[in-house]
């Protein structure tokens, strides 16, 4: 992999008019580069040069769409462990972690160049004689993709797979805070045989590329996942030019630990789902709504599983934590800590910072008990290895504190009980639920999303994902009477 830190444009690199400093979070002595910034006129160049290109690729059909994805995703399944390396040591999420991540882009780029070759219309009989009808799917044109530093390859590979394989154009703009691997991706696809400017590369603050982006009459759709705040933004902005969105945002996810269950499970998938990633993904379970009756063996066992996970360098081996993201995300995951505290919450363990041999942004997996719903640390998003126990009576007063959200991305229940499990799947408002499984990690050939704050507009993934980067066409044909 090289180490190119430009701007990637109308099919060729750039320099920007400005850098930013990227730097390792498990050793911020380890400068990783200076990255390129765009600016105005360079997004216009990159908006245009997809608009050309969008036309071109569309007509070079379903066969060359095929091959191209296919080429993609081979090549980042086969380059997995050094596309890790590179995650891990910008990112800081654990080496197999990165490894698994890079891997599983590949896998969405060999799942839509399939797609490809599928039919993406339907025939209709009309209701009057001698009339046809197909109904077909056609490309939205130019799509801005914004995807976030937390899954720097399988985010954006999630949305820039669907977006080339049904015929449009991508200007992508990754997070500023993991630039080179939105490099290492772009050089992969920009080896391809494709039209120049179909597929562009923007790095720069969200505050000046980004709202240029969402403001522009020449994007045709807008795929976001990012917070909130920003989600709302967007979609305000948006709607001034009619502009297709599609937006995953916020989520506070609830696992659900009832009396029956098999306890030992529970606190594997409960950990793993907490703790994973460092807490920063949007699937993390930071409501864990225990029994009563197994709340107090199930706290002493997860208590013991979150101070015997392994902090450290997120390119050492056996670690199983990594480093927060930066210095402004550890100082928000403290300012929780604090807060918890201060509304009453047991803090059991964790929720330190940790000095280790180098000097990196590294932080305690924090558990609490004793907490309610309507905690800060219960409603807010806080994206961090911190959760949360809340006690419930009985699977109705569970579930109905798990319903309690503005969010509603995933959700889990820990339970032999057949029926409460039915139940819970069709009464659990959220978009993804799990039994007996962690809330993190699902499969690519499925829709995800979720409901409320957590999601807006059409889902991702899988054969739902048409129904954003694609419109439809219905058209008649009056075919006449042969002579």
């Amino acid at each position: 992999m090289t180490q190119n830190t430009q701007l990637y444009i109308d099919g060729s690199w750039q320099a920007g008019r400005t850098t930013v400093e990227n730097r390792n979070p498990s050793d911020v002595t380890d400068l990783i580069g200076h990255y390129a910034q765009a600016d105005a006129d360079q997004l216009d160049q990159a908006l245009d040069a997809a608009a050309r290109a969008q036309q071109i690729w569309w007509a070079a059909g379903i066969q060359k769409r095929h091959d191209v994805l296919m080429a993609i995703g081979v090549e980042l399944m086969t380059r997995a462990e050094e596309i890790g390396r590179i995650i891990a040591r910008e990112e800081g999420k654990p080496l197999a972690e990165g490894k698994g991540e890079a891997y599983r882009a590949g896998q969405f780029f060999t799942y839509y160049a399939g797609e490809c070759l599928r039919n993406q219309g339907d025939l209709s009989e009309s209701v009057r004689s001698g009339i046809e009808i197909d109904v077909r799917r056609e490309p939205v044109g130019v799509v801005a993709i914004i995807s976030p530093w937390n899954f720097p390859v399988a985010t954006p590979a999630w949305k820039i797979a669907p977006a080339l394989a049904y015929g449009n154009a991508v200007v992508w703009k990754p997070a500023n805070i993991t630039p080179a691997s939105a490099v290492a991706l772009t050089e992969i696809i920009a080896r391809q045989d494709i039209p120049a400017g179909l597929f562009n590369m923007v790095l720069g603050s969200g505050r000046d590329v980004g709202q240029r982006l969402v403001e522009s009459a020449k994007v045709d759709a807008i795929s976001f996942t990012g917070s909130v705040g920003v989600g709302r933004g967007i979609a305000a902005s948006a709607m001034s030019n009619m502009t297709k969105v599609q937006m995953e945002m916020g989520s506070k996810n609830p696992m659900l630990i009832m009396d029956d269950c098999d306890l030992e499970l529970a606190v594997t998938h409960a950990t793993g789902a907490a703790f994973g990633g460092t807490g920063q993904k949007c699937t993390a379970a930071s409501r864990l709504i225990v029994h009563s009756a197994v709340h107090d063996a199930f706290v002493e066992k997860l208590v013991a599983a979150a101070k015997a996970l392994k902090v450290g360098h997120a390119l050492e081996e056996g670690t199983q934590l990594g480093p927060v993201v930066s210095d402004t995300q550890l100082a928000q995951n403290l300012d929780y800590i604090a807060k918890g505290r201060a509304e009453g919450a047991e803090l059991l363990c964790g929720g330190d910072r940790l000095e280790r041999d180098t000097d990196g942004y590294f932080m305690a997996p924090a558990v609490f008990a004793g907490t309610r719903n309507d905690m800060v640390i219960n409603r807010e998003e806080m994206f961090a290895p911190i959760t949360c126990v809340i006690k419930a009576d009985s699977y109705a007063e569970a579930l109905s504190i798990a319903n309690d959200s503005q969010f509603g991305l995933t959700a889990g229940i820990m339970t032999r009980s057949l029926s409460r499990a039915s139940h819970f799947r069709a009464n659990m408002r959220a978009g993804c639920v799990m039994v007996n499984l962690p809330t993190a990690g699902t499969d690519y050939h499925v829709p995800f999303g979720g409901r409320g704050a957590s999601s807006f507009g059409p889902r991702e993934q899988g054969r739902y994902a048409a129904e954003f980067y694609t419109t439809v066409k219905t058209a008649y044909v009056a075919s006449g009477v042969p002579e």
